[in-house]
């Protein structure tokens, strides 16, 4: 996967020809620091002062209806901006429509998440100096864009972090200052460490690793500080923002001191496998069914799609394969109807031992959408629907297509990973798992009885999407069921309607 700067070069390359701008491109995977040692390599020569002295806003959102026109119209006051940019991760509440009234330019991400958001937001923006905002403020001082932006604009800085007075945030005072005093004291001084109010140069988010979680604004400030910027805090008074639940703010401690860890180990200040294998063990804790499912609250409508062949345009596992250059083994087992399932998914898991996760996900990130993917999947938000995705592929994969198509969950086999590598060992996804031996022990027809009793919900509130024999369980038990270019006559039969073309046909019948 190119990182930002091969994307900046590409995009130029493209904008030079005269072609015709495409949606954003998806941002890089897997980047890491460029450094390992106790030293990090300093910034190239640049002119102190940037010669564009207008400022590019950058506010990502999702769902923020309700703040989001005052902030536009708030910022655009000042005679620095010379545009708003608004990155959407999937809203379904409005806020790109009023966002867009407001004068905000929307941009729909190409991931869901905040930094990927801000991420696309460097490719985006026209101008050299950056302003990032959140959605959901209000309180904001009069002179909030040149308080922030002319220290940069003026070549007295190439990072500006906001201060402001409010609650003293539970994660900052008990997560990130103590582990910033330990690891990286200095830049422990900054009072609002995790805020997202920032004013940057461009060209040094360029050289910076974007988060895709709530570690984002701690990395990209101790990025800032290793490779040398000059950084600044300034104070923007009192400000309100949208407060967390309890429950919300631990998994916020968790990622800030990962992030922070992590920097600290890629300085040499700690060991780093100790950091990986403790973020191995997070992500195969939210992988399981009872964390996803305890974070979607009430259910009243369900919709569920297949991964392979529905959702993506093409099978995961066949590209990984190609990539890997596993293709000839994984033919011994692909679809093989003498195996039980539990057995072929454990033999293919096997294949891929020693193989990088980065690889795994930059597989699902560029494999092709199928078309209308991203507009089913929000339009049936819109209508009141929890979106997930159930697929016998694996978690890793499944998680990076949910955020592509801004779905609100994804069960699948959890595949562990040590120091970043595949193991072999897959443990199978338990919703699919029935009390029943034989043939029918493992297969979504589960996952459709588990997800109907946890959401205590009826099998008529449920809609399905698939394409394969292997979706046929699910098929039969939906209320409302699909077959997308079925693959068989098995298919076609079990399911109520069937769609050939895009797959936001569904929205005509949901």
């Amino acid at each position: 996967m190119a990182n930002l700067m091969e994307r900046k070069h590409a995009k130029k390359k493209r904008a030079a020809s005269g072609a015709q701008k495409a949606s954003v491109a998806p941002p890089a995977a897997g980047r890491r620091l460029r450094f390992t040692g106790n030293k990090a390599p300093k910034l190239p020569d640049w002119p102190t002062r940037p010669d564009d002295q207008r400022v590019s806003v950058v506010i990502p959102v999702l769902n923020e209806s309700a703040r989001i026109a005052s902030v536009i119209r708030h910022v655009k006051r000042s005679p620095l901006v010379g545009e708003v940019i608004v990155m959407d991760d999937g809203s379904i509440d409005g806020t790109p429509e009023i966002a867009q009234a407001a004068g905000g330019r929307v941009v729909t991400s190409a991931l869901l998440g905040k930094g990927s958001s801000m991420e696309d937001g460097v490719l985006e923006a026209q101008h050299d100096t950056l302003l990032y905002l959140d959605g959901d403020l209000s309180g904001l001082c009069h002179d909030l864009v040149e308080r922030l932006a002319e220290p940069v604009l003026r070549g007295e800085a190439d990072f500006v972090k906001a201060r402001f007075s409010r609650r003293a945030g539970r994660v900052t005072v008990l997560t990130a200052r103590p582990l910033l005093r330990t690891y990286f004291p200095e830049i422990a001084h900054f009072e609002q460490p995790l805020g997202g109010i920032i004013a940057v140069r461009k060209e040094l988010l360029f050289k910076l690793r974007f988060e895709n979680d709530y570690g984002v604004d701690i990395g990209l400030l101790i990025d800032a500080a290793s490779v040398g910027a000059r950084l600044l805090e300034v104070d923007i008074g009192h400000i309100e923002h949208i407060s967390q639940d309890l429950d919300r703010l631990g998994e916020m401690a968790t990622q800030v001191a990962r992030t922070i860890l992590e920097r600290a180990a890629a300085l040499g200040r700690l060991r780093l496998s100790f950091i990986q294998n403790s973020r191995e063990r997070d992500r195969m804790r939210r992988a399981h069914p009872e964390h996803i499912l305890a974070r979607i609250g009430k259910v009243e409508k369900l919709a569920l799609f297949d991964m392979d062949g529905t959702l993506l345009a093409g099978r995961f596992v066949l590209e990984l394969a190609k990539r890997t250059g596993k293709t000839a083994a994984l033919e011994k087992y692909l679809d093989r109807t003498d195996l039980k399932p539990e057995t072929r998914t454990r033999r293919i898991a096997n294949l891929f031992r020693r193989t990088k996760r980065e690889l795994f996900v930059e597989t699902a990130r560029t494999l092709p959408l199928t078309p209308g993917a991203v507009e089913a999947v929000v339009g049936l938000r819109k209508l009141g629907y929890r979106v997930g995705i159930v697929t016998d592929s694996y978690h890793t994969a499944a998680e990076t297509v949910r955020r592509r198509v801004f779905a609100d969950f994804a069960l699948a086999n959890i595949l562990e990973f040590r120091h970043g590598k595949a193991t072999g060992v897959v443990t199978l996804a338990p919703t699919f798992r029935s009390g029943m031996t034989g043939w029918r022990a493992y297969d979504k027809l589960n996952a459709v009885r588990f997800l109907v009793k946890r959401f205590e919900i009826t099998p008529r509130q449920v809609l399905a999407v698939g394409d394969s024999d292997n979706d046929v369980g699910m098929l039969r038990a939906a209320g409302k069921s699909f077959a997308f270019q079925p693959k068989s006559e098995r298919v076609r039969r079990a399911a109520k309607r069937v769609i050939n073309d895009r797959l936001d046909e569904v929205l005509e019948w949901a």
